[in-house]
């Protein structure tokens, strides 16, 4: 499932951005996953819940949406979307209070 593929790129982020010597991966991610993606509308609340809270999404959730007509894909990639850009922006604050 889509779930899955996000966590692995997930890992992929932790692991590059673990240190700023990885910029270009970094970079490379952020293009693959468009962190500005602007999402399809109806998928506003699962996304802020992903956001927020993302260890409360269920496989409920995403059958939600995939019963309202949402591809696996276009979950997947919005899911991811968001989930990068909360990890950029968390590893920003993080590298100003590093000396």
């Amino acid at each position: 499932m889509a779930r899955g593929r996000a966590l692995a790129v997930l890992e992929y982020l932790l692991m590059a951005i673990s240190t700023t010597r990885y910029e270009a991966l970094v970079d490379r991610l952020r293009e693959a996953a468009q962190p500005d993606r602007v999402p399809p509308a109806g998928l506003e609340g699962y996304l802020e819940k992903v956001r927020r809270n993302a260890y409360l999404v269920t496989d409920d959730d995403v059958q939600a949406l995939e019963d309202a007509g949402f591809s696996e894909d276009v979950i997947f990639e919005n899911t991811v979307s968001v989930a990068v850009a909360v990890g950029l922006e968390r590893l920003a604050v993080g590298l100003e209070v590093v000396p």
